[in-house]
């Protein structure tokens, strides 16, 4: 039952006694009536919408805030409460529309493109002022209506080439449109070229009036070497309320065809070519250029790099002999580091000469010092020392290398010091000089002079102490 329909049912209701007993049935019906009378109370409801479903028209493009329809709903309850709307943000995420919350009118709040929606289904809800959680909802259609926006143009990149064989009036291409608007009614497209009221010579437009158009030759006799490329511009018009047109541009290559009108070549180089060569031969040739090329460049590059060799990489180089060594070594008696033989002299190598830069005494060149009979406490030294070495795991590899700190007792050839050597340098005789070699040939001759110089000294000295 609806309160907003009626309020109240009114009725009669009527008892009997289905089971009589015969001997009464004199006495009169046994049955009885009664009215009864329903009141319908009412209920707090939900708004109701004055349709089931809206559906909306609007031009794409339409200015933002353009009213394009309203929905309308009321309280039926007692109380008449007001009603407030509302589009259910789920069904508008990007916004497009806006509703009157107390009029219910809804307005664009975005420009519509019928290209990206061409129709958006929204939601309506109504709200009761005085019960908000009363609510009820509507479906709302708005259909986007297309209107001439875009102009026509051609349906595809045409590559338009005609023979040198061609006739006058021959159709070389034919061609179509295409346009981004919605039809009202079939689309319609008519084509021309801008040049009609003046007169061409080479090609021209013939509109079929079937939405598509032809490209006429206007003369014969095309030769790629006069010229290889004709341009030739086309207009469409589309047949909306609003007409709009575009103007595009035909590229044309004259070619060469065989009898039967089929494509061989547009390339106008091919007719300079020699007769016989055809492409391949020549990047083959250019390719073998190429390589001798780069074989000469690498030939020059090796010769260049030849000639600044430095003399270290050569056999016949006479610093092959110098040795450079980075490390230390282990001493003199460490022949595995270097090679002592290129320190040696052989012509300079004999036997019992003595040493150069040690002045030699006279009285003691053929002969050695002796040795020291007392020297019980050098062997020990010595002895212990050597124990120390050999006992020693952390000492370098070479045995042989030992420092001995200890001076010993003294030298049996006395003092080396040249300060009392003045005494014994009067009367020393430097002919032993001359066996060391011709290259001590001057010193003994220096030695010589000096000798008998001093001796003349001397004797003359001691002449005037006589006298």
């Amino acid at each position: 039952m609806d309160y907003e329909t009626k309020k109240a049912y009114t009725f009669k209701v009527e008892a009997s006694n289905a089971h009589l007993d015969p001997r009464f049935h004199s006495f009169g019906p046994f049955k009885d009536t009664a009215t009864v009378k329903i009141n319908v109370l009412d209920v707090d409801e939900p708004p109701v919408f004055s349709k089931p479903s809206y559906t909306m028209d609007v031009y794409e493009d339409t200015p933002q805030g353009t009213i394009i329809g309203a929905v309308t709903a009321q309280d039926l309850d007692a109380g008449n409460s007001p009603v407030r709307y509302s589009i259910d943000w789920k069904s508008d995420l990007d916004s497009f529309f806006d509703i009157d919350p107390v009029r219910g009118t809804i307005s664009t709040n975005e420009l519509l493109d019928r290209e990206s929606i061409a129709q958006h289904n929204i939601s309506v809800v109504a709200t009761k002022v005085n019960n908000p959680v009363l609510t009820s909802r509507v479906a709302v259609t708005v259909h986007v209506l297309d209107i001439n926006e875009f102009p026509p143009e051609l349906a595809m990149p045409y590559e338009t080439f005609v023979c040198e064989s061609a006739k006058v009036g021959q159709v070389v291409q034919v061609i179509s449109a295409t346009d981004q608007d919605l039809p009202q009614a079939g689309q319609r497209f008519s084509f021309k070229s801008p040049q009609e009221g003046v007169k061409t010579k080479n090609f021209t437009i013939r509109d079929f009036g079937n939405n598509t158009a032809g490209v006429v030759a206007l003369r014969s006799g095309f030769k790629r070497w006069s010229q290889e490329i004709y341009h030739l511009p086309v207009v469409i018009e589309d047949g909306g309320l609003q007409t709009l047109s575009s103007t595009s541009t035909l590229t044309i290559r004259v070619c060469g065809c065989d009898t039967e009108g089929s494509l061989l070549t547009c390339s106008a180089e091919a007719i300079f070519l020699p007769v016989g060569l055809s492409t391949g031969a020549l990047i083959a040739i250019l390719v073998c250029i190429v390589i001798l090329l780069v074989i000469v460049v690498l030939y020059v590059g090796v010769r260049r790099q030849k000639k600044k060799e430095t003399l270290m990489t050569s056999k016949e180089d006479i610093r092959d002999n110098v040795i450079h060594y980075d490390d230390e070594g282990g001493g003199e008696e460490d022949t595995h580091a270097f090679d002592m033989g290129t320190l040696r002299n052989p012509k300079v190598i004999k036997e019992n000469l003595f040493r150069r830069d040690v002045k030699p005494e006279l009285g003691l060149c053929s002969q050695r010092p002796i040795a020291s009979q007392n020297s019980a406490d050098i062997s020990n030294f010595i002895s212990q020392r050597l124990q120390e070495h050999d006992g020693d795991t952390s000492a370098p590899p070479y045995d042989s290398l030992a420092t001995y700190a200890y001076e010993g007792e003294g030298s049996v050839a006395e003092s080396l010091s040249s300060i009392e050597s003045v005494k014994g340098e009067t009367e020393e005789d430097y002919d032993y000089l001359n066996e060391w070699g011709p290259r001590f040939k001057t010193l003994a001759g220096i030695f010589g002079e000096r000798s008998e110089s001093q001796s003349d000294v001397t004797s003359s000295t001691a002449t005037e102490n006589k006298h």
